[in-house]
């Protein structure tokens, strides 16, 4: 057994929870990631908007690692900063910009990226919220437009740079639009007082209604909501278009805005694999109810990346699916090492929760719909739970008391990185 060599690409939730499954398996794991932290994504517009310090939602692989036992000296867990650019199924083999690995069982985990559905300017002029650095040139962008607006005579010009557009209805907009709205709440009143009545805040949803995951009840609440707060909401407005200096909807609506929010879609991210593979939708690769790709046995898709039903209608992707999928992947894997075959993966539906902002949430746990302060508590406490690392935990309570009782956001610098 210590002869095999199990191989997981990417350290996000489903790849993250399939080495800690796989520690003490007696195998040999490597987990390979481009980057050496782990990034809780569900926070990340909270950096875009201010309220959090990058690093309190980005945590070090090796920390996590570090809390296995060892072989003497020597980890359950190897862990490889690199990027992978190719994967040889018949070889066996992961090509990275360093180094060849070979492999006797991969588990591919490389997670998601924006997805802009052919629409020209997107992805030149959007921004994309999938990764920390694109967070702080959100966050960048937000406040270099208010340093702007506030020098800027032309009212016109002012509006433009005042003008917050959002593409996407889902839950990542509702909340990106729910948190810009109290930003402008808070304290930031008194650093720009002379421009922030002329903020406008609008969330475009090409379908007829807020949050399709959820009963039509709970976006109807969201949409009241959204709009109470001052967010203008465009349903059933397909977005034709981005320029540098605005949106164009399908009724031919042009708006003026230097800022747009991407979040309409995802699509699966992973390198170049040399065999052909079977894809679903999005581009996700198919895998059997197993999580094994259909045309290999050894190789696994999980998170983002896999396509799989579940009473007649795919898994949506969430953190709680991934992290359910990295144990039941480890566990197959073992299966085999055993001479077993791999069992079916059952998924266990915990609810969805979605914060609108303003002490205001929705959630949904089996049949039971609720909303209000409640969702929003709730969604708090999930989220400080399943972040990793007692550190970020703690200074994200903090700010999160900070915020809430002050209404002021100290993380307001506008640093030089890139937008992607």
């Amino acid at each position: 057994m210590n002869s095999r060599r199990v191989v997981i690409v990417g350290a996000g939730f489903g790849g993250l929870q399939a080495a800690q499954s796989l520690a003490d398996s007696g195998a040999d794991v490597l987990l390979i990631d481009r980057h050496n932290y782990h990034t809780f994504i569900p926070l990340l517009y909270q950096v875009a908007t201010g309220q959090l310090e990058p690093e309190y939602i980005a945590y070090p692989i090796r920390t996590i690692l570090r809390r296995f036992s060892f072989w003497g000296n020597q980890p359950k867990v190897q862990f490889l900063m690199a990027e992978v650019e190719q994967i040889d199924f018949s070889g066996q083999t992961v090509e990275t910009d360093s180094c060849l690995i070979s492999y006797d069982f991969l588990v591919l985990a490389t997670g998601s990226r924006t997805q802009f559905l052919g629409v020209p300017g997107a992805s030149e002029y959007a921004f994309s919220m999938r990764t920390l650095e694109q967070a702080i040139a959100i966050r960048n962008q937000i406040f270099s437009c208010f340093e702007r607006a506030i020098q800027e005579s032309d009212s016109s010009r002012r509006q433009q740079l005042l003008t917050f557009t959002i593409v996407g209805g889902g839950a990542t907009g509702v909340e990106m639009a729910g948190a810009l709205v109290e930003m402008l709440r808070g304290h930031l009143r008194r650093d720009y007082p002379t421009i922030l009545q002329e903020v406008r805040l609008i969330l475009v949803q090409s379908g007829d209604r807020l949050l399709a995951e959820l009963p039509k009840k709970l976006g109807a609440y969201t949409h009241k909501r959204l709009h109470q707060l001052g967010v203008e909401v465009y349903l059933l407005s397909k977005v034709t278009r981005v320029t540098f200096e605005s949106v164009h909807l399908q009724n031919h609506e042009i708006i003026p805005t230097a800022t747009v929010i991407w979040t309409a879609g995802l699509e699966a991210n992973y390198p170049t694999i040399s065999n052909k593979l079977s894809l679903g939708n999005k581009k996700k690769l198919l895998v059997h109810p197993t999580l094994q790709l259909l045309e290999q046995p050894n190789v696994y898709a999980i998170g983002d990346l896999a396509y799989l039903e579940r009473n007649g209608k795919p898994l949506i992707g969430v953190a709680t699916e991934a992290l359910q999928q990295g144990v039941a992947v480890a566990r197959n894997i073992q299966r085999q090492f055993r001479g077993h075959s791999p069992q079916p993966f059952s998924y266990f539906h915990k609810g969805i929760l979605v914060i609108i902002g303003c002490y205001s949430g929705v959630g949904k746990i089996g049949a039971f719909g609720f909303t209000g302060c409640l969702a929003w508590l709730m969604w708090l406490g999930v989220h400080l739970v399943y972040l990793p690392g007692y550190r970020s935990r703690f200074f994200v309570l903090l700010t999160w008391l900070h915020t809430y009782l002050s209404r002021d956001r100290s993380v307001r610098l506008i640093l030089s990185v890139k937008k992607r």
